[in-house]
């Protein structure tokens, strides 16, 4: 099992589940902006970073959406460094982890 990649997939299942959240609630996106504004008041993480989440941030809700959920590698390296860590309730962060691990295994990943 490559533990690298049930990693970035266990992310990507993490941002679906956050931008089906985001859909039913779009006040929520205030939140990962206030989270941002603090990243670039404080500095870190890096201002790279935090300047590509606040371009993000600023689109529309499904734009939003689409991009936190977009498999491509520079979508991966930016969920590396998310504003929405903390958004889902832990029993379900651990069942996508579930989910995600059942399913790489299965797959031989």
């Amino acid at each position: 099992m490559n533990l690298h990649r049930v990693a970035e997939e266990r992310s990507l299942a993490y941002h679906r589940a956050v931008g089906a959240r985001l859909l039913a609630d779009p006040s929520l996106v205030d939140r990962a902006r206030a989270r941002v504004e603090a990243w670039l008041a404080r500095g870190e993480p890096h201002p790279e970073y935090a300047r590509e989440w606040r371009r993000i941030l600023s689109l529309s809700l499904v734009e939003v959406v689409a991009t936190i959920t977009d498999p491509s590698e520079p979508a991966r390296a930016l969920r590396q460094v998310t504003p929405f860590a903390g958004f889902l309730p832990p029993r379900e962060r651990w069942a996508i982890w579930r989910e995600v691990r059942a399913t790489s295994h299965a797959a031989g990943s």
